[in-house]
Formats: structure tokens, C-alpha cells, sequence
């Protein structure tokens, strides 16, 4: 989509984001903080945005949700519909990108709008123009029932670019006789980040190593909320972390926001 940074990267990377992420650990610790958000404002159909490998989207599944995940990666929406197969659960996987959901959300005869839109892992800066972002936040709106909430979790940007915080702490991971090494880290520019990831593969042969790139425009939680705003979301909580700290610029490790669409929407 116009406006967003180049999917090579999750293209390439989609045979082993599962193995990039500890999803038993990262579900354990973000799945409570969703139940019990949704349990509360009687959410069924949850739209998962940018689903990646649709983990979470599979895990909403299983607890009784009815769910689409989406993302602008075909690999990656592949992997996502073999993963769900495996796990056999009933959910829905479509290739779109942050801004073409209303697209696909309600076609002809489809249910109502959905109660929840999820938008998580630091996907909203891959929208490289505030004018992407503004059209981003206006088509989750779009998709959304009146008082629907949506959660986006990103980086705090405002921490990493304040800081020039370069490097993230490496994944890794064991399988077999095989080791897979992740390493991230980012480049600065006046306006944006280079994310770059290289991955370090140990097989019988011994390493072997790629790397891949995207860009990135940081989204300051100043930014976002006065954009959700203007989109339509009235009530939203800035949040640091699923164990509902305050967020912090200066502290935090992530910028999670909860927001609901106005009931007027």
C-alpha cells in the first residue's frame, strides 16, 4: 500500500518468525490482559491487523472468538492459515495492509462490524507518512462497531529515538540439531529508522547468515493520540506494558494504547 515500508523482510522471514518469537511466553504474558479487556465490553469478532504468523489471532480462536487476521505479507498470511490448520481452529486469514481493511472486512453480506481491532508488534511505524498513519487509524475506525475497541502496541519510540537506542536483545532458538540467532538493531535517519534483523542459521554445515531491512517512521505517543482522535476514538488508555503500568516517554518499554470508537461512529 502506498506509504508503507517494503514487506521483503517478513516475506523472507515468515518460514521462521515462529521460531524469531517465544509465542508460549509472549501469550502467557499478553493474552490475560486481552481476555479480561474484551471480557468487559462483550467482545465476539476481533480483527487482527498486521496477524503476522496469526499467533494471536489462533489464540483468540481458541478461547471462542470469531477472527479474521490480516497482513500485507502473503507468506506470512500463508503461514498463518497453516498454522491455524494445525492447531485446528476456525479462523480467517486475508492478505491486506494497514489502511485496505475496509476492504475486505465487510463484503457483501457480511456480518456487522467487528467489536475489537488488534494492531500489534510495533506495526503502525512500517506506515512511513503521517498521512498513511492518518489513513491507517481512520480505516480501523471504518471497521469497527460504535464503542469498539482498539489496542495497538508499538515500541516506545519516544524512548528509542530520545536515547538513540540502537540495539534490541537477540532471540534464539533450538531445534533438533538446529540453531537459528536473531539479531536487531537500527540505523538512524533525520526522520526515520532503518530495522534491520540478521539471522544466523547453524546447521550440520555449520552458519549461514542473511539480512534483511525495513524502514521505519517513528510514531510518538503524542502523535498517536491526538491522530486516534481525530479518527474518532474518544476514551483511550496510554498504557507501558500489558501489566497496565503508566506509560512513561522516558521509562517504558512499550506504548500500548486501549481506545474506543465514539458511540456517535
Amino acid at each position: 500500500m502506498p506509504g508503507m515500508s517494503n514487506v521483503a523482510l517478513y516475506d523472507a522471514l515468515a518460514a521462521d518468525y515462529d521460531r524469531f518469537v517465544n509465542w508460549e511466553a509472549r501469550l502467557a504474558h499478553e493474552m490475560p490482559f486481552l481476555e479480561e479487556l474484551f471480557a468487559g465490553a462483550g467482545v465476539r469478532r476481533v480483527l487482527d491487523a498486521a496477524c503476522g504468523s496469526g499467533q494471536h489471532a489462533i489464540a483468540l480462536a481458541r478461547r471462542g472468538f470469531q477472527v479474521v487476521g490480516a497482513d500485507l505479507s502473503a507468506p506470512m498470511v500463508a503461514r498463518a492459515r497453516e498454522n491455524a490448520a494445525a492447531a485446528g481452529v476456525d479462523a480467517t486469514f486475508v492478505v491486506a495492509g494497514l489502511g485496505e481493511l475496509a476492504a475486505i472486512a465487510r463484503p457483501a453480506g457480511s456480518e456487522a462490524p467487528f467489536d475489537a481491532l488488534l494492531c500489534l508488534g510495533n506495526s503502525l511505524p512500517h506506515l512511513l507518512s503521517a498521512e498513511a498513519v492518518a489513513g491507517a487509524l481512520d480505516d480501523f475506525a471504518a471497521v469497527l462497531r460504535p464503542g469498539g475497541i482498539l489496542v495497538i502496541q508499538n515500541r516506545n519510540l519516544d524512548r528509542v529515538w530520545t536515547r538513540r537506542e540502537r540495539f534490541m536483545g537477540p532471540q534464539v532458538h533450538s531445534e533438533g540439531e538446529g540453531q537459528w540467532l536473531f539479531v536487531r538493531f537500527y540505523d538512524f535517519h533525520p526522520s526515520t529508522l532503518t530495522f534491520n534483523m540478521v539471522r544466523l542459521v547453524r546447521t550440520g554445515d555449520g552458519w549461514v547468515q542473511d539480512i534483511e531491512s525495513t524502514e521505519l517512521r517513528p510514531i510518538f505517543a503524542g502523535e498517536l493520540a491526538e491522530g486516534l482522535r481525530s479518527a474518532g476514538f474518544g476514551q483511550m488508555e496510554l498504557l507501558g506494558g500489558y501489566d497496565r503500568s503508566p506509560f512513561d516517554p522516558e521509562e517504558s518499554g512499550d506504548l500500548l494504547v486501549v481506545a474506543r470508537k465514539d458511540n456517535r461512529g
